[in-house]
C-alpha cells in the first residue's frame, strides 16, 4: 500500500512540475525563428520520441532550443532554453540529427518543439 502512495505522489509531483515548466500546446512539431530573412531549408528531419510515461500522464508542452547550423547544413550545437527537462532531452536528441540545405555561413535558429499528449 505504501508503494502506491509513493508512486502517486511522484506522479503528482512530476505532473505539477511539467505543467508549470511546459504548458500544453497542440501538435508535436517544430517551429523555427531565424534572424535571417531567408531561413535555412530543412532537408532531413527526425521526429522526437515522446516518452510513453509522459504521454499517458498527459504531460506535454513546448521545448525551446537554440540551434547552431554549420555552413554544410549539419547541426553543430543544441542548447535547451526552456521546457520540461525530459521532453527537452528527447527534442535535442532528434534535432541533433536534422540536416539543412548548405549556406555561405553558419546560422543560428531558435526552435519551438511542441509535444501534445492528445495525439
Amino acid at each position: 500500500m505504501h508503494s502506491y502512495k509513493v508512486f502517486g505522489c511522484r506522479v503528482a509531483f512530476c505532473l505539477a512540475i511539467a505543467i508549470s515548466l511546459a504548458p500544453r500546446m497542440s501538435g508535436q512539431k517544430a517551429e523555427s525563428e531565424s534572424a535571417e530573412k531567408n531561413p535555412r531549408k530543412l532537408v532531413y528531419k527526425v521526429e522526437p520520441q515522446y516518452p510513453a510515461e509522459l504521454k499517458r500522464a498527459y504531460i506535454g508542452g513546448t521545448v525551446r532550443l537554440d540551434v547552431m547550423i554549420s555552413s554544410r547544413g549539419t547541426v553543430q550545437t543544441v542548447s535547451v532554453t526552456g521546457g520540461n527537462p525530459v521532453l527537452a532531452e528527447c527534442a535535442a536528441k532528434a534535432v541533433k540529427q536534422w540536416k539543412y540545405a548548405p549556406a555561405d555561413a553558419e546560422t543560428s535558429v531558435r526552435l519551438n518543439v511542441k509535444f501534445d499528449p492528445r495525439r
